[in-house]
């Protein structure tokens, strides 16, 4: 960012309008949820928290390792990931609010099994994971600010909003060169710091959030899986929002086909790792063949996938939930390895772009497969339903708009200094 400046911009109405209107369906169908069903209301907006909130953070740990490893590569590419850790605040916020609808989600609440007794109580799991997300928040504010710091020289002046925090986050101002390696040392602290939080942090969350909703059930490789499939969600979102900028003004000739090949090269190569993941987990389970591990793999991928199943049956592919978790591989995996196999496609827009799109998709499906089947195991399709969907949507639209406040205030996109 050294000889840059942002260009604070004004916010367009026409996609404030859409995002509006996305929140208000996610709120009028939360509420009429909660009124008529809410535990399918308070299931979905589970999801949803779960889905933005590692969605989000893996975004800024893909900054994070940017900063880490010295990459030149990217360009604006860390300030759109930056761009999507906006949302992490609000990630807290959400979990204190779903706080309150903790007796549609935990099952255990009224009584853990023998043995999780310390372990699984409504104190602990909220503090701790409370506890997470806000020393994850603190630490994110502090990263953007630091990053942003050394292109708001200036910026007050030319701003038509937020004067007063350009002029408080550029106050002392030392000089570009000064200020550009000040920020640079600091954010090589901080990203080493977030991105272990994150690493130990998220594996808790999934653990209390996820895993403990078949509380009978145990996997040690279940925290780092459900961690990496957050990061890797967070890489799909920075492609498709850069590769829906690449026109934009400002951006005419920034999201060039090397940027993109750097972009789809890590889709390809950490949606394997995911898979890796998910089949080290299984397969350990799958030949072991213990009722208290193969549960969780009953309930989503149907007897099928289970050791004393010989041979193919087409049937049991329709067994509950086993739809739901095929649709989820294919986004999430057969999609991006087959598709950006190439050097070719990973270095055309119009290719990795469709392909980001699908993988988000299918992260979010893979995290209704995750918590639904353990709520409503024999209801393949309790997932889906308009209080489901229009909470989804409300979601959707309160993380664009986030994604909009910011891009347009802070420097996604620096321009040159005149």
């Amino acid at each position: 960012m050294s000889g840059l400046t942002a260009n604070p911009r004004s916010l367009p109405t026409s996609l404030i309008g859409v995002c509006g209107v996305l929140i208000a369906i996610g709120v009028v169908s939360f509420v009429a949820g909660v009124m008529t069903d809410p535990d399918t209301a308070w299931r979905a907006y589970h999801v949803n928290f779960l889905y933005f909130a590692t969605l989000a953070q893996g975004g800024l740990c893909l900054a994070c390792a940017i900063v880490i490893i010295g990459a030149k590569w990217p360009g604006p590419v860390r300030h759109v990931a930056e761009g999507i850790a906006a949302w992490v605040p609000v990630s807290f916020v959400l979990l204190a609010i779903g706080f309150l609808g903790r007796e549609h989600i935990h099952p255990w609440i009224h009584g853990a099994p023998h043995g999780k007794e310390g372990w699984l109580t409504i104190g602990r799991v909220y503090t701790t994971d409370l506890a997470v997300l806000a020393v994850l928040a603190v630490l994110t504010i502090r990263f953007l600010k630091v990053s942003v710091r050394p292109s708001l020289n200036g910026a007050a002046e030319k701003a038509t909003q937020a004067k007063g925090m350009f002029a408080s986050w550029s106050a002392n101002w030392q000089g570009d060169e000064i200020e550009q390696a000040e920020s640079d040392r600091k954010l090589r602290i901080l990203a080493p710091i977030i991105a272990l939080i994150y690493a130990f942090g998220y594996t808790l969350i999934g653990y209390d959030q996820v895993m403990s909703l078949t509380p009978t059930w145990y996997s040690t490789m279940f925290g780092w899986y459900f961690t990496w499939s957050g990061f890797l969600s967070g890489i799909a979102m920075t492609t498709l929002i850069c590769v829906l900028l690449r026109n934009s003004p400002g951006w005419e000739g920034v999201v060039t086909k090397d940027r993109l090949h750097d972009l789809g090269k890590m889709l390809f190569a950490f949606s394997i790792f995911w898979m890796y993941l998910f089949f080290s987990q299984y397969i350990v389970i799958w030949y072991g063949n213990l009722p208290e591990e193969t549960q969780f793999f009953q309930l989503r991928l149907g007897s099928q996938f289970l050791q004393d199943t010989r041979y193919f049956v087409a049937e049991r592919l329709w067994e509950p939930y086993v739809p739901l978790s095929l649709m989820a591989w294919f986004g999430c995996w057969i999609v991006p390895f087959w598709v950006l196999l190439g050097q070719a496609p990973k270095r055309s827009w119009y290719i990795i772009g469709p392909v980001a799109a699908i993988m988000l998709v299918g992260f979010w499906l893979e995290r209704n497969a995750l918590v639904w089947p353990s709520l409503v195991p024999e209801e393949s399709f309790s997932w889906l339903g308009p209080i489901q969907l229009g909470i989804a949507a409300g979601f959707f639209g309160a993380f664009a708009l986030v994604f909009l406040v910011y891009s347009r205030i802070f420097p996604t996109i620096p321009v040159p200094r005149r």
